[in-house]
């Protein structure tokens, strides 16, 4: 067993002014009333024109091939600008997943075609993509699978369902992971493939699952008897686990993963300046202290995988010990000043701790349960 190390990362000086940039056209975007600020907002913020706007400003695909419409610029360029989008809650939902995972798997496994297809548009912020995982019964066990896809002239024919589908119903693609050759009881892993599957295509139905408040953010995805035609499988036939697994890495290690409620946290933190509330911002040095190690060690990962350095265990690491400190904040909050929390306050603390109560009981569900995650880092641990 040998001990977990992951890169110090000191941020360049060229970053402070992209930073500034950021924060710039972020002002000047809630000025204008672009967008109102909320909670776990690069889930449940969905705003093209912003997202357009994004992609215009060359912060989509940021570090993607310039021959891809990508920017060529590092991990470190990218990591501070979608912390800074995060950090001001703003609605970058519907590009999510296409930058932060969906471009990166084509990068790694597509063929050119599908490079030169998918890529450019989702840099522009006007194709975005759904992940096809977990299914009604299997959740966080995905070698239980049983969506499956049988081979016929020109493609595969596609059946099966998944659950818990995040953004499917404004998504234009999905990547799914199925079966395409029989269950093997002793290898579990072995005969899934990824397959893009265009969600107006017949066949499929999408029906959503309504969070406590009210918003549509889950879904339901039904395929029945769907053509996916022979260029749309991602990478090899019956590699679809490693690939899937590989693709964890870019959604576990990120900032949205304990930046979820940091407009809560802000926002009280300027509440109790104003109040002077000494004791109330001891309590908050203790989440800001905790923030800034999750920051670090998330920098540190994105370093990692500019490099090609495997960092699934860490990635899992971050996802469990972010989502977890998310959820206390919600908590901490409310104990530490008396705000009623509702939805529609006019109150920037009120509405941001009524969103983050609300939304914090998936913090630990999504992207991988916290008892698999943490399965995933003892194996990993003690195999290395």
């Amino acid at each position: 067993m040998k001990l977990i190390q992951i890169p110090v990362v000191n941020l360049p000086k060229e970053t402070e002014e992209l930073r500034r940039e950021v924060r710039q056209f972020l002002a000047e975007e809630l000025k204008k009333g672009t967008y109102q600020p909320k909670v776990d907002s690069w889930l449940s913020g969905c705003s093209p024109e912003f997202s357009r706007s994004l992609g215009e400003r060359g912060w989509i695909g940021m570090t993607w091939p310039v021959e891809y419409g990508g920017g060529g610029r590092s991990s470190i360029e990218r990591y501070v600008v979608i912390e800074e989008l995060l950090a001001a809650g703003a609605p970058v939902a519907g590009h999510w997943v296409a930058d932060r995972q969906s471009g990166p798997l084509f990068l790694k496994f597509g063929t050119e075609e599908q490079k030169q297809f998918f890529l450019p548009k989702i840099v522009k912020g006007e194709c975005y993509f759904s992940i096809g995982l977990s299914e009604p019964n299997a959740g966080s066990d995905l070698a239980a699978i049983k969506s499956r896809a049988v081979k016929v002239e020109n493609g595969w024919i596609l059946n099966g369902s998944k659950i818990w589908t995040s953004g499917a119903h404004f998504a234009h693609y999905m990547i799914t992971l199925c079966r395409t050759s029989p269950e093997d009881p002793n290898h579990r892993h072995a005969g899934m493939s990824q397959l893009v599957v265009d969600l107006s295509a017949p066949g499929v139905t999408i029906r959503p699952i309504h969070l406590m408040t009210g918003e549509h953010h889950f879904n339901e995805v039904f395929f029945d008897d769907v053509f996916i035609p022979d260029d749309m499988v991602i990478g090899e036939l019956g590699n679809g686990w490693k690939q899937g697994m590989a693709e964890l890495a870019y959604e576990r290690s990120g900032p949205e993963r304990f930046l979820s409620t940091y407009p809560l946290i802000n926002e009280l933190t300027n509440v109790l300046v104003e109040k002077r509330d000494s004791n109330g911002l001891n309590e908050v040095s203790k989440i800001v202290s905790r923030l800034w190690t999750l920051r670090n060690m998330s920098l540190g990962i994105a370093q990692m995988l500019e490099e090609g350095i495997p960092s699934n265990i860490l990635a899992s690491l971050v996802k469990d010990m972010g989502t977890k400190l998310e959820q206390e904040i919600a908590e901490i909050a409310r104990l530490i000043v008396r705000v009623v929390p509702t939805m529609k306050s006019d109150s920037l603390l009120s509405r941001f701790m009524a969103q983050s109560i609300l939304h914090s009981p998936g913090f630990t569900l999504r992207g991988g349960t916290t008892e698999i995650l943490r399965g995933i880092i003892a194996k990993g641990v003690i195999n290395q």
